[in-house]
């Protein structure tokens, strides 16, 4: 007797439900994009116990009539495909026709539905994906569908759920990006009898953030707007100084598809480069249109990845579109419409969650005396601005300085009127200094501010970096990786103002270093740029642009002015002068806020005055 056996059809369907109903919130993205392709203009969506007690999703799409209700829930039945060829032309948001069958093969299933045509709807009962009841019932227009005890006949399936909150927050997350994608419909998300998220679904992009996030978000917004050929983008980001440490509240929607996509999340990561931390991320929403043939959505079972037939271009669009609208060259948010018919709704203001300012550095000592003196914490902000000058006017006689020199390009170091006209008050714990502007207090970090300085004032050259010889030439020796990415590269750290020459096995005499970390420990320097070099190597990116990025960072870093030197008023003035005028004075160049303001209106509140 042969082994291979055909499976019935119980078995089938519990397999392919494997690939559409992995958790909870599978079976709500299903369902609710069904409601969605039905025409729905309002989606109401509850759920108990993270969506393994209880699932209902009602709408008020165009509904179904009976033949098409009891069609729905077979096998490979849909309404939205007819040949092979249309796979390649998909415009809706579901399609399969296993996605009702597969559910309710693992569920207590029920279904009703009316079309505008019909006086009376119909209601389906299925239990383990067999039918148990089909009649017909009075219902509003649309569609309701009650998934019950989901796994209940699949235990092991069960079993590998996570905790209720997790289950909970899934199918959260992906309520608001789709939310998010579709600001025409009002979503409604009741989670244990507690209404969670509720969006106008008044067309606005804008209003349905505000109803997410909160209205605090949409003064930190910045527009993106691109417009090509065959290539549309607009959306949203945040500045660098809002951030969370999951991806999360990043959404990307192609042709109005919330997708995930590597080329596009590692567009937005290199925009934000130097302005973040590595453990932070921005908020984005990106909206693109491009050719339906140019993108495949089926390289996912749940359509929940895209792939583009020019990854190249979509990454570098991206990155310009988000790049310009970090530097401010977009003006404030506009409103980012659709044309289409206001439905009114009452959201929620949910929690906003911004980034607390996170202490880097270690308490500085109460007293002075307690202070060891040391040559290299001397801090000289007018020694560092004669450096300045000196570099952009160089003296005859230094004839090898200006062939190792180029002039910072304009945009940097801009000379027009700051917007940040500080007047230092004094200092606090020898680490904050404390400003003023207007009715407005400011709290600096001096070492974050001073770090974004020099980070910007390095990033400027677009050549060679300024470098200064040391007078005792120091040797380091390195294990045999770092020594052959040193060999390889030492044509970019000659650019960026490092000076190695071999003079042994994985040997390297460090001559010279850039201009603004003179005074700092040469070797701590190098050896931290190349601990940072690898870090990152895991990352698809060029390596000397690497190589770049982690040397500015640290130089700047290492050259700064730390927690713990006292600082005169001229001191800080001049710090917070040259702060104004970097391109982005809120947060250093690993993204901790380098400002914190406190309007009159807030000191009011703290005060108890209002």
């Amino acid at each position: 007797m042969g082994k291979i056996k055909l499976l019935d059809n119980s078995t089938i369907n519990k397999i392919a439900a494997g690939e559409v109903v992995e958790r909870p919130a599978s079976v709500v993205k299903e369902l609710v994009e069904n409601s969605i392709d039905a025409g729905a203009k309002r989606i109401e969506i509850e759920i108990q116990n993270g969506g393994k007690l209880l699932i209902r999703v009602t709408d008020d799409g165009c509904g179904m009539d009976k033949e098409d209700a009891a069609l729905s829930v077979r096998r490979h039945a849909t309404g939205k495909l007819s040949k092979v060829a249309d796979l390649q032309r998909i415009t809706t948001l579901g399609f399969r026709g296993e996605a009702l069958p597969t559910i309710a093969a693992v569920s207590k299933f029920t279904l009703q539905t009316r079309c505008a045509e019909d006086e009376l709807g119909i209601k389906i009962k299925i239990e383990g994906g067999k039918t148990q009841d089909v009649h017909e019932v009075g219902c509003k227009i649309g569609t309701t569908i009650l998934v019950e005890d989901l796994f209940f006949n699949t235990p092991a399936r069960l079993k590998f759920l996570k905790a209720t909150p997790t289950e909970s927050n899934k199918i959260h997350d992906f309520i608001v990006k789709l939310a998010l994608s579709r600001p025409e419909v009002a979503f409604r998300f009741v989670n244990g009898n507690r209404t969670a998220l509720a969006t106008p679904g008044n067309g606005k992009i804008i209003d349905t953030l505000s109803a997410i996030y909160g209205t605090e978000l949409t003064d930190s917004l910045l527009t993106l707007k691109l417009d090509d050929e065959d290539f549309k983008l607009r959306g949203f980001v945040t500045k660098p100084n809002i951030l969370k440490s999951y991806r999360g509240w990043q959404t990307f929607i192609i042709n109005g598809r919330v997708v995930e996509n590597r080329t596009i999340a590692k567009a937005v990561d290199e925009s934000y480069k130097s302005l973040v931390p590595k453990t932070g991320f921005p908020l984005a929403v990106l909206i693109i249109d491009v050719p339906q043939n140019s993108i495949d959505v089926n390289v996912h079972p749940q359509k929940l990845e895209i792939k583009f037939e020019d990854e190249g271009r979509i990454f570098k669009a991206v990155y310009h579109a988000v790049r310009e609208a970090v530097e401010g060259k977009h003006s404030s948010p506009e409103p980012i419409e659709h044309d289409l018919t206001e439905v009114a709704a009452a959201p929620e203001t949910p929690h906003f969650e911004q980034l607390d300012l996170g202490e880097e550095f270690q308490e500085p000592p109460k007293k002075k005396s307690e202070r060891k003196k040391n040559p290299k914490d001397d801090f000289d902000l007018e020694k560092i601005l004669t450096q300045a000058e000196a570099r952009k006017n160089p003296p005859p006689e230094e004839k090898n300085q200006p062939e190792k020199i180029s002039e910072p390009e304009e945009k940097i170091m801009p000379e027009k009127k700051s917007e940040l006209e500080l007047e230092p008050v004094g200092q606090v714990a020898r680490c904050y200094i404390v400003a003023q502007s207007g009715n407005d207090l400011y709290i600096v970090d001096q070492h974050a501010a001073h770090e974004r300085i020099l980070f910007d004032r390095l990033n400027a050259y677009t050549k060679q970096i300024p470098a200064q010889g040391l007078l005792i030439h120091r040797v380091l020796k390195f294990d045999s990786r770092e020594a052959e990415l040193i060999e390889k590269n030492l044509s970019v750290f000659a650019e960026l103002g490092f000076t190695l020459e071999p003079s042994g096995e994985n040997e390297f005499r460090v001559t010279e270093v850039p201009l603004d970390a003179a005074d700092t420990d040469a070797e701590n320097l190098l050896r931290g740029i190349i601990e940072e070099i690898f870090n990152g190597l895991n990352e698809a990116e060029d390596l000397a642009k690497k190589i770049r990025q982690s040397v500015l960072a640290m130089t700047a870093c290492k050259a700064a002015i730390k927690a713990g030197q006292e600082l005169n008023l001229r001191q800080m003035q001049i710090l917070l002068n040259d702060l104004s005028k970097t391109p982005h004075p809120h947060t250093c160049p690993h993204g901790r806020p380098t400002i914190i303001k406190f309007s009159s209106a807030d000191l009011a509140k703290m005060f108890k005055r209002t």
